[in-house]
């Protein structure tokens, strides 16, 4: 089997002798080209080859390669874009953080202010709840002293009624009748009440 590139470089060499015939414009070239020993079958199977080659390894080598490299550079874009939008929500973190615990201070500082409030008004209201139960135990102490003073002073007027009695009885030395003794009684105790 004859290879391709074999034809080619072939027509290539009868292409060149069919110009070398037109002209001598043609001959100045191909005096070059023998006196640098090119040949023009064999450049253009050359350059074929190249062609190729150069086709080959862009389909299957340089597509693959540029594909791959696009695709880093989009995922290093994408990291980045990441990373950008992780700092962001970051500091909007950090942000609402520190937003977060500025009102809990204030919320700290609030029920502190009203837990300070409220022990004083308590401590008010038993100040003044300890103060009316003195006065009352005060006014409970003072009435039953003069209920003791006023018992005190029936039970006196009631044995000095007895001791007038019994001394009246004695300086009359006589014996008194039940009726008498009690009309004594009550005199006396008239007598003791009104004074």
């Amino acid at each position: 089997m004859i290879s391709p590139l074999l034809i080619l470089a072939q027509a290539a060499g009868h292409a060149t002798e069919a110009v070398a015939a037109h002209g001598e414009a043609t001959n100045g070239i191909t005096k070059i080209t023998q006196e640098f020993g090119i040949s023009w079958p064999f450049l253009l199977a050359q350059v074929l080859s190249f062609s190729i080659v150069a086709i080959v390894l862009w389909r299957f080598a340089f597509k693959p390669v540029l594909a791959t490299l696009d695709e880093r550079q989009q995922k290093i874009a994408s990291g980045l874009r990441y990373a950008d939008e992780m700092k962001a929500k970051l500091d909007a973190a950090q942000t609402e953080s520190a937003a977060l615990i500025k009102t809990a201070q204030l919320e700290a500082t609030r029920v502190i202010d009203e837990a300070r409030k409220t022990a004083k008004e308590f401590l008010d209201k038993q100040t003044q709840e300890t103060s009316v139960r003195a006065n009352e135990m005060l006014v409970k102490a003072q009435q039953a002293i003069e209920l003791e003073h006023k018992k005190m002073l029936a039970d006196a007027r009631l044995e000095i009624a007895r001791l007038v009695v019994s001394t009246t009885q004695r300086v009359l030395a006589k014996e008194l009748t039940d009726s008498e003794r009690s009309r004594y009684n009550d005199a006396a105790a008239r007598e003791l009440a009104s004074v």
